[in-house]
């Protein structure tokens, strides 16, 4: 394994994707050699180069032959990222550049944005590429199913050490995985590397606010936008006017919270960020089912759409009435409570009504999506009664969140290796409860197999995502506070009575 050529290979590739500027060459070279503690280099007759992920597992690979890192999936990812940050110019001049292409066009900034990230490698193109993804028709149209298997699994020993505080910080710096003192920090066991993290400022109501993309991208162009200060989630006025002040920057871009409860909520409920990117979900193709006047806002054009968690959408030309009308019915559903329908805004003073808020562009129009949410837990529900049911935890058992409202369900690694060993047992006739693997899914198998005649190899696969993708439709279902049936409909219209015509 020769260093060199990693090395100069690493330096074509980084003067390419215009991360090395060419007078930049030999003062690069350098820190490499510094970090490969070598003492001399003899550059390479190399043109080319691999995908930087080959590279930088070579690299690993002679770190681990040197003994500068143990072979672990956490110290070969803390060791390639510490390379990447070699190559990845500061954080000034990254923001001086999306600024130049912000002149062109909002667009124009946040492509080059992404290539960047692409580029070196924060945005780890190999993993999301291991990704199985596909779509399905359901009643709600065509939804987006992932399973997501882009985050490496964790080494027992990595696991061990960070038990026992070995080589692991313990402080609060940073704060959390969002704060923005995340760019350029080397990272631990436990927190990981971020030496090729860059932000962008942006502004927002007034506010200030960073612009990244997340390191495992669910979609295209996932991004987060967050606050500077590491502050609580909080569904408001203030969020509400954010997000559609993003939009109003980048109108390419959907901008949506999860809420602020646990639950119904995020896995990050202590530092305020919305989610965006380049993306067209399912949701946004949801038609009105029913559309009303709003008594307080004449200009706002407001509805419910057909979508299995109860949403109201709402248009308008006009921003600053898009955010009253909005913040107005946010308003009600907080002190909202309808016990017929098992609506309680708040049980011995802990609340349960919130929103998730998504915001977009049409044309010109702004939009934005009202999904009502409750995270009201009982004994036969302990998770949530507006939650993943018992029946589908073999497929979905965490939090709806943000993504998944918006028609994107994001599924465990683990369907992965469950759903080939069904798939293998349907069509061999064996007996589904007697593997570990198969017999969570017995009783959901037993009940759709029913439906088909013709099992074979070459449709098996297909039917059992078309499967998964109607179990993410019910769990979507069981998250509405309000049900699709006549009763469910007119508790709806009770809600919607107290501020439409």
């Amino acid at each position: 394994m020769n260093i060199n050529n990693l090395i100069t290979e690493l330096i074509n590739y980084g003067v390419d994707k215009n991360l090395v500027d060419k007078a930049d060459v030999i003062y690069t070279t350098n820190r490499l050699l510094e970090l490969f503690q070598l003492n001399s280099y003899t550059p390479i007759d190399i043109d080319g180069y691999r995908k930087i992920h080959l590279i930088l597992n070579d690299m690993t690979d002679y770190a681990v032959q040197q003994e500068f890192i143990e072979d672990t999936v956490t110290n070969r990812d803390l060791f390639d990222t510490k390379i990447m940050g070699l190559l990845t110019p500061p954080p000034s001049v990254i923001r001086q550049e999306f600024s130049k292409h912000y002149a062109v066009s909002p667009k124009d900034a946040t492509d080059y944005y992404y290539t960047f990230s692409r580029a070196t490698n924060y945005i780890r193109n190999d993993r999301i590429a291991k990704d199985e993804k596909w779509t399905s028709q359901t009643e709600f149209g065509l939804m987006d199913i992932t399973i997501n298997l882009s985050k490496p699994e964790k080494d027992p020993r990595d696991i061990a050490k960070a038990a026992k505080g070995i080589n692991t910080e313990k402080s609060d710096y940073p704060a959390c995985l969002l704060c923005h003192e995340n760019e350029g920090y080397a990272g631990h066991f436990s927190h990981p590397a971020r030496q090729n993290h860059r932000i962008i400022p942006i502004t927002l109501a007034g506010e200030s606010y960073y612009l990244q993309y997340s390191p495992y991208v669910y979609y295209n162009e996932h991004c987060i936008i967050f606050n500077e200060k590491h502050t609580p989630m909080k569904i408001d006025r203030d969020c509400i006017s954010k997000l559609l002040d993003f939009v109003r920057q980048f109108p390419h871009y959907t901008a949506g919270s999860n809420a602020d409860l646990p639950i119904v909520g995020g896995s990050i409920l202590t530092h305020d960020h919305f989610q965006g990117g380049g993306y067209e979900f399912a949701m946004v193709r949801a038609p009105y089912e029913t559309e009303f006047k709003l008594k307080d806002y004449p200009d706002v054009h407001a509805g419910i759409i057909k979508w299995p968690l109860s949403t109201i959408r709402l248009q308008a030309a006009d921003m600053e009435d898009l955010i009253n009308a909005s913040a107005d019915i946010l308003n009600h559903w907080r002190n909202y409570t309808d016990k017929d329908a098992f609506i309680l805004a708040e049980t011995d003073g802990v609340p349960h009504n919130t929103i998730t808020p998504i915001a977009r562009k049409r044309g010109e129009l702004f939009e934005i999506d009202l999904v009502l949410r409750n995270n009201i837990t009982t004994d036969e529900y302990p998770l949530g009664v507006y939650h993943p049911h018992q029946e589908y935890h073999h497929i979905k058992r965490e939090n709806i969140g943000l993504i998944e409202v918006m028609g994107l369900a994001v599924l465990p690694a683990r369907l992965k290796k469950e759903m080939s060993v069904l798939e293998d047992y349907i069509l061999n006739s064996k007996d589904l409860r007697s593997n570990e693997l198969t017999a969570p899914h017995a009783d959901w198998a037993e009940e759709w197999l029913k439906n088909y005649t013709n099992l074979n190899e070459n449709n098996i696969h297909k039917i059992v995502q078309n499967e998964i993708a109607n179990v993410f439709s019910h769990v979507l279902e069981n998250a509405g506070v309000y049900k699709r049936t006549e009763e469910g409909r007119a508790a709806f219209k009770r809600f919607t009575d107290l501020f439409s015509e």
